[in-house]
């Protein structure tokens, strides 16, 4: 016999992926030089319940809120004013070694990308941006992973 008196109200909902496991939600820097692109990222990763602490325009900008702010993961893309996404990946580096950045670029540039890796990039965004990919890609760097 089938007890008809389960609760069966929250069989749909899933935890969102921008919560930790106490349900706080990860803090997010994001770095990139247009405007447009930072309103992108923080739309996907809000529907997600992420918080974006914060963003910046430039690499120093961004250097510098990341000493402030210290967020859970950093979006920085490369090519930007005053300092480039890469020597803002260094700095940020240098200051914590734990740090989790994942790199903006545009289709094209294989070999910057690379280059970012290898100072400790823990992964890559491709524009134009696919979110589900965005998603996963900062949920994987999340958890430890690439």
């Amino acid at each position: 016999m089938v007890n008809m008196n389960v609760d069966l109200s929250n069989i749909n909902q899933r935890v969102p992926d921008g919560l930790n496991p106490d349900g706080v939600p990860h803090r997010i820097l994001v770095v990139d030089d247009s405007k447009f692109v930072i309103k992108q990222i923080t739309q996907i990763l809000t529907s997600e319940k992420y918080d974006v602490c914060g963003s910046a325009e430039d690499g120093a900008e961004g250097v510098a809120l990341y000493k402030e702010l210290k967020p859970d993961l950093v979006t920085m893309d490369i090519t930007m004013p005053k300092l480039d996404g890469i020597s803002a990946l260094v700095q940020i580096m240098a200051f914590d070694a734990k740090a989790r950045v994942i790199v903006v670029s545009a289709l094209g540039k294989e070999e910057t990308v690379k280059q970012a890796l290898l100072k400790g990039a823990k992964n890559f965004i491709v524009k134009p941006f696919d979110r589900a990919k965005v998603l996963e890609r900062v949920r994987n760097v999340l958890k430890g992973g690439k």
